[in-house]
C-alpha cells in the first residue's frame, strides 16, 4: 500500500500513537506523517504510507490551519490546560481588549518557543527539561501568522475562540499566551483542531474508527490519496518512455527535450515527474548551469 491516508487524529492519542495503529491496520511498516499534533489536539493528520513515507522531508512548506480554544485568567506551565496553574490573574478582559491586541500577532512575529516543546537547545529536547523543573533561555523564532481571528469570546466565562493560518513552527499555546498578555491579563489553551494541512482539509480527513472499519472489510484503500497530491503546488512535466527509465535510474533530464510548462525557470525549483502512461515517477529540480532536471527522488516503484 502506497499513499496518503488523511487521519482526523482523535484526542489522547500521539501522533506516534496513529502511526502506530496504523501500521497494524495497513500491515505496512513504513508510514510517517507530516507534523506533530499535541495528545489533546484533534483533527488533520497526513500520514504517509509505504513509498509516501519517503516524502516526509521533501514537502513544501505550505501553511497549516487550526481552530483554538482559550480561556483567560490563568497561565498554565504547559501552556494548556494539561499542565498546572502556576499563575492567575484577576483581570477580566472585555473583547474590544482581545480585539484591539490581536492585530500585533498577524503577519511576520517573533515567537519564543515553549518550554513544554520538541525544540532542542544545546542537544536537549525542551520538553525533558521542562520535566524535570529546569527552564532556560529560549531564543525568539520568526513565524508567519497569515489569518488570525476571534471568531467567539463570552466575557462572562472569559472564554474563546481563534482561527488561526499560520507557518510551520508555530506554537497556538504561545500565541494565545501572548494575546491575552497583550490584553493586560493571563491565558491558556483549552482545546485545538487542525483543519488544515499539507493542502489537505477536515472534509477529507477520515476517524480512526471509520479506518479500522475499512481495514476489516480490506477497503482501506477507498481513504487511499495518491502520493503526488502532497506535490500538487509543484509544476508538472511528461516524458518519454525513454526518458522516464533515465529518471528512474537517477539520471537527469535535458530540459531542451522536454516538454515544459510554460513557466520561468529557476534554479532549484521542484517539478513533479509523469511518465507516459501518466504515472507518478518522482521529484526532479532544475539544473539551471547545466540546463537539466535533476533527479531529487524517486517514488515510482524501482523494477
Amino acid at each position: 500500500m502506497n499513499g496518503v491516508i488523511i487521519l482526523d487524529k482523535p484526542a489522547g492519542f500521539t501522533s506516534f500513537d496513529a502511526v502506530a495503529v496504523m501500521r497494524g491496520l495497513a500491515k505496512e511498516k513504513k508510514i510517517g506523517h507530516t507534523g506533530t499534533l499535541d495528545p489533546m489536539a484533534t483533527g488533520v493528520l497526513p500520514l504517509l504510507i509505504g513509498r509516501a513515507a519517503k516524502a516526509a522531508d521533501l514537502l513544501p512548506d505550505t501553511d497549516k490551519e487550526y481552530t483554538a480554544g482559550f480561556r483567560l485568567g490563568e497561565r498554565f506551565d504547559t501552556g494548556d490546560v494539561t499542565g498546572r496553574v502556576i499563575e492567575t490573574s484577576t483581570v477580566r478582559a472585555a473583547r474590544e481588549a482581545i480585539e484591539q491586541a490581536i492585530p500585533k500577532f498577524r503577519g511576520d512575529i517573533m515567537q519564543v518557543p515553549p518550554m513544554y516543546s520538541a525544540v532542542s537547545v544545546k542537544g536537549q529536547r525542551l520538553y525533558k527539561l521542562a520535566r524535570q523543573g529546569i527552564e532556560i533561555e529560549r531564543e525568539a523564532r520568526q513565524i508567519y501568522i497569515q489569518t488570525l481571528e476571534l471568531t467567539g469570546f463570552d466575557e462572562g466565562s472569559q472564554t474563546g475562540t481563534l482561527r488561526v493560518s499560520c507557518s510551520k513552527g508555530t506554537y497556538i499555546r504561545t500565541l494565545i499566551e501572548d494575546i491575552a498578555k497583550a490584553a493586560g491579563t493571563l491565558g491558556t489553551m483549552t482545546c485545538l483542531r487542525r483543519v488544515r494541512a499539507c493542502g489537505f482539509t477536515e472534509e477529507e480527513a477520515v476517524s480512526l474508527d471509520c479506518l479500522r472499519a475499512m481495514a476489516a472489510e480490506d477497503g482501506l484503500g477507498a481513504a487511499l490519496h495518491p502520493v503526488e497530491t502532497l506535490f500538487r503546488d509543484y509544476p508538472a512535466v511528461r516524458v518519454s518512455p525513454a526518458q522516464a527509465v533515465r529518471f528512474c535510474n537517477g539520471g537527469g533530464l535535458d530540459i531542451g527535450r522536454l516538454r515544459m510548462p510554460k513557466t520561468a525557470l529557476r534554479d532549484g525549483m521542484r517539478f513533479c515527474v509523469f511518465g507516459p502512461d501518466e504515472s507518478f515517477l518522482g521529484l526532479a529540480r532544475v539544473k539551471t548551469e547545466e540546463n537539466l532536471l535533476g533527479f531529487l527522488k524517486l517514488f515510482a516503484e524501482n523494477k
